[in-house]
């Protein structure tokens, strides 16, 4: 009940203001998305006035109070309970900035998790190697690393023609291919609650850990080095977050922790699964098409130093972008209304 009406008007006026503030935005802005501190003072303002609306409404003589409140009121009502699709619009350069970079960040301990569980297997692959050259052919799988790695150099170095004369265009797209189909692999096995994930995850650690070792101890570590490098930089990681992928869809299943439907958290991480994998096709394309035009050339055509600069200047570059790409955006929205 209203006592004093000038009162009561100057009293709730601020909150009447701010809640056509925050519609004005909306109304500007439909895409705009609230945190929940922000939600929650979204729906006070707007039961507030509701109140205020349903006191008003005894004072016949207010009609102007009145109309304006029942209009914003319905405004309100009309921003919570909106059941229309709203309109999103994709935009590449957002998505690859920030969005992906992003979503990368979100879900750092499973790509943590994936490089413990390489690592594991780096170690494995190259203490196997060196305490046992005949498990070379059971831990490789791939013809041109059977032989010495002494003799491979030598054949590589004194080759005079262009192994991939023509090749080139066809030999990268089999390399995206490829890769594209072992990143999907480690992400459609964690439906397996991510053994499979995982034990993929160790196999490709266990491979390059005996190929780097094999090549080390044979003295011939500046030709792995320009060798792996430039590709390898972007292409190991895209796999590891191809496994963090993975492992994310794993946890989703399990849902420790979280009492959620699964088909509510399926549903709650398809969007970033997608990110995930998406950004690791883009950067297997990259790394597919460095692998074909200057990973496969060496001294003399192309110095060893010169290619693991180009690696290091790579994996710089990779590392800025995945860690510190779309934070001042992700900053200016956490500020805003």
């Amino acid at each position: 009940m209203i006592i004093d009406l000038q009162r009561f008007v100057e009293t709730e006026r601020k909150y009447w203001e701010e809640l056509e503030t925050i519609l004005r935005s909306l109304e500007n802005n439909p895409d705009r998305k609230f945190d929940l501190a922000q939600l929650k003072r979204f729906h006070y303002l707007y039961e507030r006035a509701s109140a205020d609306l349903g006191k008003i409404t005894t004072f016949a003589s207010e009609r102007d109070i009145r109309s304006y409140l029942e209009s914003l009121v319905a405004r309100a009502y009309g921003e919570i309970h909106e059941t229309r699709e709203k309109q999103h619009h994709f935009h590449l350069r957002k998505w690859l900035l920030q969005t992906f970079p992003q979503t990368f960040r979100n879900h750092i301990n499973g790509f943590w998790l994936a490089l413990g569980i390489t690592i594991a297997g780096f170690l494995f692959g190259g203490v196997a190697i060196s305490v046992d050259q005949e498990a070379k052919a059971i831990l490789m799988p791939f013809p041109h690393l059977q032989e010495s790695p002494r003799e491979r150099v030598k054949k590589e170095e004194e080759m005079k023609e262009d192994p991939l004369a023509g090749q080139k265009a066809s030999f990268s797209s089999y390399l995206m291919t490829h890769n594209t189909k072992v990143g999907i692999m480690m992400l459609a096995l964690g439906m397996t609650w991510g053994i499979g994930t995982i034990l993929l995850l160790f196999y490709n650690g266990v491979i390059l850990g005996a190929v780097a070792v094999d090549y080390i101890l044979a003295d011939e570590t500046k030709f792995l080095l320009g060798w792996l490098l430039p590709h390898g930089v972007i292409e190991i990681p895209a796999i590891l977050i191809a496994g963090q992928a993975g492992l994310l869809l794993a946890t989703a299943l399990i849902g420790r922790g979280n009492r959620a439907p699964l088909r509510a958290r399926l549903r709650e991480i398809s969007t970033d699964l997608f990110t995930l994998i998406a950004g690791v096709g883009l950067l297997l394309v990259w790394a597919g098409t460095i692998e074909s035009f200057l990973s496969q050339y060496h001294e003399p055509v192309i110095p060893y130093v010169a290619k693991i600069a180009f690696g290091l200047v790579e994996l710089l570059v990779l590392s800025l972008f995945l860690f510190r790409s779309g934070r001042n955006e992700a900053t200016v929205k956490s500020d805003e209304l």
